[in-house]
């Protein structure tokens, strides 16, 4: 049935593809040669097949944050990350070894293609460089993409959101969130204390050679994908896919596909792709990730070995996600609500997720060298 919703959506995805279409004949009537380049995203794949993904774009000038940039630098480059010109339906070429596949890309400019080893031998586990190339226009740059599949000694994975969980974003109020957006660069932003030190205590395992992979799932937009690429380095917070958004207008994306929808979806593929694998999910109490964790274990059960929630959400929400901690005992999940990262980390140290001997380095990142042993009370 046709609604004033779906009337609206197909009115503002026609309007956009027409702007976006009279911008390039004017820029073809002006002369403008607009370079092209493919940006890969960070993907994974499993034994058997690797997936690459990535979005061909048109060079608008956006740069790398510069320790000296200010709020003008920062607000062209927001500007610039936001405005991007993709390139519909350009063919791309990726290869991996013997195997190889051309793709077209979207009206968006997004493609995504699989691999298959030809001599059908499985693709070895960690991160895997895959040579990607545009052909259609042609050039004869070649790219790398970064793919990761999970090794076989991998205990578990880790399933981590990234607004509010890793960093402070202030999701629910939306003037911050614009602040914080705009005005910011990768260098400004800050990670919440011991979220470093503790997710590579998780990768690591009981045993410090585990290489468990990690997977960040947020609701973010394509368009952040290289500051959070940024962020991420400049903190030493681990490498792993990153499964962002598409911020776009028509009935797909960002408008009618929501924070939940999204997640429960890319979180189902991921654990879909590794079905012997079970998981540690990591979020924010703020955007109902609490709510999305307990459905993912109704929908996968035996496959979640505990959920750890940063507490970022005023006393009232605090009394809904008590609740679902007490319905996830009957499906002997434990949901952990706190924070700070070192509570979190004792937990996982007490349920044989991680080595006792990393809660030291995870304590001292989160709190500081602090002799006071009141101090992780003043915590709680």
């Amino acid at each position: 049935m046709t609604t004033w919703r779906n009337i609206l959506h197909k009115l503002g995805y026609e309007a956009e593809k027409q702007f976006e279409s009279l911008t390039q004949k004017f820029e073809e009537r002006m002369g403008v040669e607009r370079a092209y380049y493919i940006q890969p995203y960070r993907w994974f794949g499993t034994s058997e097949h690797l997936i690459v993904k990535g979005r061909v774009l048109g060079d608008n000038g956006l740069r790398e944050a510069q320790d000296q940039d200010g709020t003008w630098d920062n607000l062209l480059n927001s500007y610039r990350r936001f405005n991007s010109k993709e390139l519909p339906y350009a063919r791309v070429r990726v290869q991996h070894g013997d195997a190889v596949s051309e793709v077209t890309a979207d009206d968006e400019g997004y493609f995504e293609a699989v691999l298959k080893p030809e001599n059908g031998a499985p693709v070895m586990g960690g991160w895997q460089s895959v040579s990607v190339q545009l052909q259609e226009p042609a050039t004869s740059e070649v790219i790398a993409a970064e793919v990761m599949v999970a090794p076989e000694s991998a205990e578990y994975g880790i399933i981590s959101d990234i607004d509010d969980t890793i960093l402070e974003t202030f999701a629910t109020n939306l003037l911050k969130v614009a602040k914080l957006t705009f005005l910011n660069n990768a260098k400004m932003r800050l990670p919440f204390p011991g979220v470093a030190a503790f997710y590579r205590a998780l990768i690591d395992g009981t045993t410090g050679d585990k290489n468990n992979p990690i997977f960040y799932v947020s609701s973010s937009p394509w368009n952040l994908y290289d500051l959070l690429i940024d962020f991420m380095k400049i903190h030493d917070i681990p490498a792993g896919p990153l499964m962002l958004r598409d911020l776009g207008i028509d009935e797909d994306k960002f408008i009618t596909s929501g924070h939940g929808d999204h997640k429960t979806a890319q979180i189902a593929r991921i654990l879909n792709a590794y079905p012997d694998l079970p998981f540690v999910l990591i979020g924010d109490s703020g955007q109902h990730d609490p709510e999305i964790y307990r459905a993912v274990v109704k929908a996968f059960p035996d496959r979640i070995k505990a959920i750890y929630i940063r507490d970022v959400s005023q006393e009232a929400r605090e009394m809904e996600i008590q609740t679902i901690v007490d319905l996830l005992q009957s499906d002997n999940v434990p949901m952990v609500l706190t924070e700070n990262s070192f509570i979190a980390a004792e937990h996982a140290a007490a349920s044989g997720l991680i080595a006792p001997h990393t809660l030291e380095p995870i304590r001292v990142a989160t709190i500081g060298d602090e002799e006071d042993p009141d101090a992780i009370e003043q915590l709680l």
